[in-house]
């Protein structure tokens, strides 16, 4: 290390420290070299400016500025002063202030998740890499160059030149189209040749000046320090810097400069105690993601990385000019260019070496790969910082000096410049060439069907635009003209071209749904993002879930099902199976009816005793004592000197067992074997016996070898007397486990729950990713079958762990609530309505309150079946209506298999699950509408649908007096509370007109939820909004009874049941389904038909509820009609097909 310190090239003590051809025997000026610094700074942020940000150009600029500063430092003391600073700085030095940054930035954009999948292909890559480049360029650095080098020098500069930089190397690639799986490989490939590389600088560094008589053991244990040792303290950075980032309380500038410098400060740890820093980083950086951040946080770490990044490389590459035009200019000669290009040509062709012997590792990596890719990825090997930083150990871990060192730093530096430009160019070209940043006609179809979408939403806002008062006077034709919108592909990426022959080859089925399988899986890792940011799904749930996502994205064809999750997550069967096997082993003290004889009073006594507490601590601290013995009769020589004392004591143990096995068998008699504890016990006992019999036979028969050799294999079996001590431990093992299961049960159904939510989000965005019907439809039948796989799988959870979930329903329930609060305070603040002050304080109190839900307990017994009423969302929490139905309901009581109602049957009451699940399984939901308005008879779809605690059953066939059109099947053994229907009528009575519309009011908002959720879901469609404040409200239309829609007051008029028509156009509008706005007043066809107006933000103040009450004409009843359809219409928002 002393070698590295003197100064930039390090010289012999006995020699003048002599830089730039001139001693320093002036006063220098730090300041100077400050103001180089700046200067530095500043030109190349113009030359970014000027240059388009190119960045090869800007690098090769600065390092012939700096090139030409060191000439002139070498020839004027004006200039020396000023760098002189940099040429006394160790290389190891720089090597610190700049690498560590650069590093880290690389690891964080690596994916973890797809470097786990193809992790050994990216170790065999790397590897493979690294062993081709060593040998390869070693031996042309032997052959080709003149400047005597030993082979220590090249041997250390083909390693150097065979590092490939992590982020150059990618940054191309990721402007053409190329995979991120590829990205992340070659990028694996290029930190593990860093690690690699590090490691071994490092035990050079650190063994140079030593010589050690175990040379090899001494490098062996220091490689086994490297890499383990830094791969654990970089995971423990890694979580302290998660703990930071992810803090409430904590800011933005905060976070940068904790960020930033933990970063130097693992760094410098690491190397502190003799372990590889860069090893560490790379680890922090692969254990941190989108989820290790706040939101948005992110994005401003990231920006200044960049930044940071791009600044320092600006450094390094001036400095190391400065430091080459320093050295004699007599040493470049017309061979050193020739070398310099001998050079590039032999790392081109080392990767393409590298490139062919890997091509079977990526083949086998994903079936995208080919030949063509091959081809690009064969310039991908660029050259950057990492091995300029390196190149002066060539010259100071050397123990032959060389002449010109300065000429090893220009071979580096210029190596780099050539790949970043020409490799990058080629990486583009032949992209171009070959076809592959053209884009497919599967992605192409899909942004044709996002822009159209898009310019549907620009052509609905200039309409929207055109009845504003304020601007009748625009001109409409010029916004429309300048508003439309078309996709222009980047410089790499363009459409391909179809010819007129080829036109009428359209994509396949099967192409498409790949294609969009891909987005679906895009969207669901996105919706995984959203629900962590917004506190509905945790860290760790989200970052299963996306880890699953990306591990089975690649696999073709493949659509994520919730069992798949399950798959990924290894399930919980193995923590069951454990806690099974503790409580088997748990020891149980006898509960039989034991009836002491009166007359024995020493049998009584010993009852006592034995099974006393007393006497099973006293018993297991005599087994503690045990344990020297054993030792001594483990060890030879020990045993040798202490025989009869060891055969005493073990006499004296042996007499323990046979009477406290005797006491046991004398009080329980045949029921001792009943307890596995005392059979092993009595085992124990048997064993010993054994073993003193063999003992006594021993010294009678000392010549047999045989019988000598059974009581030496005797005497090793004693180490079975400490089994019993487990059954101290056994408590506390099944409470470790059940706290596991508890929360392994809390985790899978967060997962499930958030994969629940994704698919919706799927749903919802499926028509803008194919606009072909039958992908369409195929993809909705995927995404339907997923989702409710998913809801079944919540039943089952539910049903298992009803503390457990109800805990978690309960914390999250919490977390929407203060996120609601949050947003109304940003709301509220950034409005002027509550002072800066006193919004930073109302903030810190409901952060406070979010921060402590991480305390939350892990479950929460389930409430009395007589709390449940209150949640029903009609009764409004109403002491009169949960006392008037409390007094009416009875607790009914399903095994699994059972029928609670058959389809066709007519309704006998409402079922309100208080635990359990049921299976709705149905033809068709109707929603009032005749089976020939909508399908043919011939067509038969069957529809399967889950209920669990909390949801009722059959309430729609009680508002309307029909037929139920469902069967409910009990998938677990199910408790629910039933209202028989002539109670609920007669609460209709009691309560008339409020109960029946509000349970109508639920019925609707459920469907405009469900069906309608991305046109809705800014409307806050809530029951106890709609109820107290009138934001929406159910119209009710007998058959040709008409309503006026008043579009000024009515933002939006959905029909959720039955059927209705355009009065001036007959169009029908079956339920469910929004009112177009072009539509000025609907006529009801069927016998009922329900509507649910939502109103503007400021109506016109009328009374419309009561209007809406009076409008009511049949007795109905509350249900979440969770009906999920499959055979949506083509055009409009109607979810029903007709024919």
């Amino acid at each position: 290390m002393s070698r590295t310190n003197s100064s930039f090239w390090a010289l012999e003590n006995n020699k003048p420290d002599l830089l730039c051809g001139r001693s320093a025997d002036y006063f220098v000026i730090k300041e100077h070299f400050a103001m180089l610094v700046c200067a530095t700074i500043v030109l190349g942020g113009f030359a970014k400016m000027f240059l388009k940000n190119s960045e090869v150009i800007v690098l090769a600029l600065l390092s012939m500025s700096g090139f030409v500063l060191g000439q002139l430092a070498y020839h004027f003391v004006e200039v020396h002063q000023i760098v002189y600073p940099l040429l006394k700085t160790p290389s190891f030095a720089l090597y610190c202030y700049f690498l560590p940054l650069i590093i880290f930035m690389a690891a964080l954009d690596v994916d973890f998740y797809i470097l786990k999948n193809v992790f050994w292909q990216v170790l065999l890559t790397g590897l493979i890499s690294f062993c081709t480049a060593f040998v390869i360029i070693g031996y042309v650095v032997l052959k080709f160059n003149k400047e005597s080098w030993n082979i220590q020098c090249c041997l250390f500069f083909s390693i150097i030149l065979g590092i490939t930089d992590p982020v150059h190397s990618v940054n191309v690639m990721k402007n053409i189209g190329i995979s991120k799986m590829y990205i992340d490989i070659i990028r694996g490939e290029s930190l593990i040749i860093c690690s690699v590389t590090s490691i071994f600088f490092g035990i050079f560094r650190g063994y140079s000046l030593h010589i050690f008589i175990f040379r090899e053991l001494h490098i062996v244990m220091g490689l086994t320090l490297d890499i383990a040792g830094s791969i654990i303290c970089g995971y423990c950075c890694a979580r302290v810097i998660q703990s930071i980032l992810t803090d409430l309380f904590s800011n933005t500038l905060t976070n940068v400069i904790l960020c930033f410098s933990m970063v130097y400060m693992t760094f410098y740890i690491v190397e502190l105690l003799g372990m590889s820093g860069i090893v560490a980083l790379v680890t922090v950086g692969l254990n941190l993601d989108s989820l290790s951040f706040k939101p948005k946080m992110e994005f401003v770490i990231t920006k200044f990385l960049i930044m940071f990044s791009s600044v320092y490389e600006q450094l390094i590459y001036t400095f190391f000019g400065i430091v080459i035009g320093c050295g004699e200019i007599k040493y470049f000669r017309f061979h050193t260019v020739a070398f310099v290009f001998i050079l590039f040509a032999t790392v081109t062709f080392v990767r393409l070496i590298t490139i062919i012997l890997v091509s079977p590792i990526l083949t086998h990596s994903s079936y995208e790969y080919n030949w063509r890719w091959g081809v690009v990825l064969t310039w991908s090997g660029i050259r950057g910082v990492f091995s300029l930083l390196l190149a002066p150990d060539i010259y100071n871990l050397a123990e032959q000096r060389e002449e010109a060192p300065h000429l090893i730093l220009f071979y580096v530096q210029v190596i780099t410049l050539l790949t970043m430009g020409i490799n990058s160019y080629m990486m583009i070209e032949s992209a171009r060439t070959l076809g592959l940043c053209a884009i497919n006609l599967p992605r192409q179809m899909a942004m044709e069907n996002a822009i159209q979408h898009i310019q549907e939403i620009i052509r609905n806002t200039i309409t929207l635009f055109k009845t504003e008062k304020l601007l009748t006077n625009v001109n409409w034709s010029m916004v429309e003209n300048k508003a439309k919108i078309k996709y222009i592909p980047s410089e790499t990426a363009q459409f391909s071209h179809v010819s007129h022959g080829e036109k009428e080859m359209s994509p396949t089925d099967e192409v498409l749904i790949e294609e969009a399988r891909l987005h679906v899986a895009i969207i669901q890792m996105s919706s995984f993002e959203k629900q962590c940011n917004n506190g509905i799904l945790g860290v760790e749930a989200a970052r299963i879930l996306i880890g699953a996502t990306k591990s089975f994205c690649p696999i073709k064809g493949k659509f994520m099902s919730i069992y798949d999750v399950s798959t990924y997550v290894r399930s919980r069967s193995w923590l069951m199976k454990f806690k099974s096997m503790l409580s088997y082993l748990e020891y149980h003290k006898e509960s039989m009816a034991f009836i002491l004889p009166g007359s024995n009073k020493l049998i009584i006594v010993v009852y006592r005793i034995i099974f006393s507490e007393e006497y099973e601590y006293t018993r297991h601290v005599i087994t503690l004592m045990y344990i020297f013995p054993m030792i001594m009769h483990i060890w030879p020589m020990a045993r040798e000197l202490n025989v009869a004392a060891l055969i005493s004591i073990n006499h004296y143990f042996v007499f323990l067992y046979v009477l406290e096995s005797a006491s046991k068998l004398l009080i329980l008699k045949s029921a001792y074997f009943r307890q596995h504890w005392n059979i092993l016990e009595f085992l124990i006992l048997v064993i010993g016996v054994i073993d003193i019999f063999c003992i006594y036979f021993v010294k009678l028969r000392p010549d047999n070898l045989f019988l000598i050799q059974f009581t030496v294999a005797l005497g090793y079996l004693r180490i079975i007397r400490f089994l019993p001590l487990f059954k101290m431990v056994v408590p506390f093992l099944i409470n470790i486990a059940e706290v596991q299961v508890k929360r392994r049960l809390s985790l899978m159904y967060s997962i499930t729950k958030g994969y629940v939510k994704s698919q919706e989000d799927a749903k919802l965005l499926v028509k803008h990713i194919s606009g072909r019907e039958s992908i369409y439809q195929k993809l909705y039948e995927i995404l339907e079958t997923n989702k409710r796989d998913a809801i079944k799988e919540l039943g089952l959870i539910e049903h298992e762990g009803r503390d457990v979930v109800i805990a978690l329903k309960t914390k999250q329930a919490i977390q929407n609530v203060m996120a609601m609060a949050l947003k109304n305070l940003t709301f509220l603040w950034s409005r002027g309505i509550i002072d800066k002050h006193e919004g930073i304080e109302m903030n810190k109190v409901l952060l406070s309150k979010v921060k402590a839900l991480n305390n939350f307990p892990m479950s929460i017994p389930p409430p009395t079946p007589d709390k449940y009423l209150p949640n029903i969302v009609w009764m409004e929490n109403k002491d009169i209506l949960i006392d008037f139905f409390k007094e009416r309901t009875k607790l009914a009581h399903f095994d699994y298999g059972d029928v609670i109602c058959r389809e066709g049957e007519m309704p006998q009451g409402i079922y309100l699950i208080i635990s359990g699940m049921a299976t709705l399984h149905s033809s068709s939901p109707t929603f009032g509408i005749e089976h020939k308005e909508t399908r043919d008879e011939n067509q038969q779809t069957f529809y399967t649908e889950y209920c669990t605690s909390g949801q009722v059953i059959g309430e729609l066939s009680c508002l309307l007096k029909r037929e139920i059109e469902y069967t409910a099947i009990c998938e677990t053994s199910l408790q629910a509370f039933f209202i028989s229907l002539e109670d609920l009528y007669e609460g209709f009575d009691v309560f008339w007109p409020s109960l029946e519309y509000k349970i109508w009011l639920k019925f609707a908002l459920s469907i405009a939820n469900q069906y309608f959720e991305s046109i809705v879901v800014e409307e806050n469609l809530n029951f106890e909004s709609c109820v107290l404040m009138n934001h929406a409200y159910v119209e009710t239309l007998s058959s040709y009874n008409e309503l006026t829609i008043n579009n000024q007051t009515m933002k939006f008029v959905i029909n959720v049941y039955g059927s209705v028509i355009n009065s001036k156009t007959e169009e029908l509008y079956p339920a469910p389904y929004i009112i177009p706005k072009t539509c000025e007043q609907v006529q009801g066809v069927a016998d009922v038909s329900k509507l649910l107006v939502v109103q503007e933000s400021d109506p016109a103040k009328t009374d419309t509820t009561s209007h809406a009450m009076d409008n009511t004409g049949l007795r109905t009843t509350k249900r979440d009609y969770n009906w999920k359809r499959k055979d949506e219409l083509e055009a409009g928002h109607h979810f029903r097909k007709t024919n």
